[in-house]
């Protein structure tokens, strides 16, 4: 008997594992599928924006076609003054990621865990976060002039609010019921955050810091603007004052580009974090 009954769990292991390696492989399939289905509507709207600029219908002036742009960015890579542009605009939204998350994160869980911090804190930081991210300039100007600290200041400063936002949020809509389950345990403070907080508020969190991440990329371009030299936003504003249209687009579509990149990073970070999530999405 108990052999047989050794041979039944090995087989039985065994059929779970041939499940889970075509349950992976079917999922890498719908990946690369997806992958490439996301290039279709870019790539023919490309096609039709080259065809009707060739054609006449954008003047050449105000909408350059595709190949003119792309001819740009091959000059400026040529140059060597690309990458110094694409360079200095990743350190300035890395290190205001870095510091706005960080620092959002501190408050979001403080905040969304402690009622008495919430109470405390809260209210300021909503009507902070009302204030236009233009708003800030000048003041950032003031304390810190026009070099990196105030750049990268204001990045850090668009990128805050998603973050706690979504942190306080998720910490608040964890479910009382888990949390009775956990004390009934007798799980401490460090245990329930552990255990239970964390692995519930992890979905939100990682939406805050996609949502982050967006408008960093969104408040460089502001921050390239004061009194910059280098990067993407100071690159733009360059194509602006010296009429050329093809240099505006070609900032525009770098931004596109990097901002694509990094968001997919944090997506792939955000599927291994949640890869025992048995959500809606991974099914279909």
């Amino acid at each position: 008997m108990s052999i047989q009954t050794s041979r039944r769990s090995r087989s039985v292991t065994v059929h779970k594992k041939l499940q889970l390696g075509k349950l992976a492989v079917s999922r890498k399939r719908r990946f690369r599928s997806a992958g490439v289905r996301g290039f279709v509507l870019p790539v023919l709207l490309l096609i039709g924006w080259e065809a009707l600029s060739r054609m006449g219908v954008f003047p050449p002036n105000l909408l350059p076609a595709p190949s003119t742009v792309i001819a740009a960015i091959w000059q400026l890579a040529l140059k060597g003054d690309l990458w110094k542009h694409i360079g200095i605009t990743l350190y300035r939204v890395a290190f205001g990621f870095v510091i706005g998350s960080g620092m959002a994160t501190i408050f979001g869980a403080l905040t969304g865990y402690s009622r008495a911090a919430r109470q405390f804190l809260d209210p300021l930081l909503q009507s902070l976060r009302s204030i236009p991210s233009l708003a800030w300039v000048p003041l950032f100007i003031l304390w810190m002039g026009i070099q990196e600290p105030s750049k990268i200041a204001l990045i850090a400063v668009g990128v805050f609010f998603p973050v706690y936002l979504n942190l306080m949020s998720g910490v608040q809509g964890v479910d009382r019921k888990l949390v009775e389950v956990g004390q009934v345990y007798r799980l401490n403070s460090l245990q329930l955050i552990w255990r239970i907080f964390l692995p519930a508020t992890l979905p939100a969190y990682t939406v805050g810091l996609r949502s982050g991440l967006g408008l960093g990329w969104m408040f460089v371009v502001a921050a390239e603007m004061m009194g910059a030299s280098q990067g993407l936003g100071y690159l733009l504003v360059d194509g602006q004052t010296t009429g050329r249209p093809e240099i505006i687009l070609a900032s525009i579509l770098l931004f596109a580009l990097f901002g694509k990149l990094t968001d997919t990073a944090l997506a792939t970070m955000e599927k291994r974090l949640l890869y025992w999530q048995d959500a809606y999405s991974s099914q279909r």
